[in-house]
């Protein structure tokens, strides 16, 4: 849950995914308030989840429509990617909701798209 500075309610949200869970959480986070964005474009927004491969290694699993260029400077900094998650692959990222409320009390609700009802 969000609060805003003086407590006040910001928004309630979810991600679940086992181990994409918290980086699900700071993705929202980041769109909601560092970005401005509403809720759908937060959810609709393509998702990266740091996993462990073998060990101490790991690899960033990248949801399709990152773009090309998001891609090519992370594996010029060495990150191992796999790029281009989409179809049932995307079950990796998770599911979540988010509702936002306004100042004035309004609230807008999004649900990642494809997931609800599973």
């Amino acid at each position: 849950m969000l609060t805003r500075a003086d407590g006040s309610l910001l928004a309630p949200f979810g991600v679940m995914g086992g181990f994409m869970q918290p980086q699900g959480h700071v993705q929202v986070v980041v769109g909601l308030l560092d970005d401005g964005l509403d809720p759908q474009p937060v959810v609709e927004r393509p998702r990266f989840c740091v996993q462990p491969v073998d060990g101490a290694e790991s690899r960033v699993n990248l949801e399709a429509g990152v773009p090309d260029a998001t891609v090519a400077a992370l594996q010029a900094l060495g990150h191992p990617l796999l790029p281009g998650i989409s179809g049932y692959s995307r079950a990796l990222f998770g599911r979540g909701q988010v509702i936002r409320r306004s100042p004035e009390g309004t609230l807008s609700g999004a649900a990642i798209p494809g997931r609800t009802g599973e």
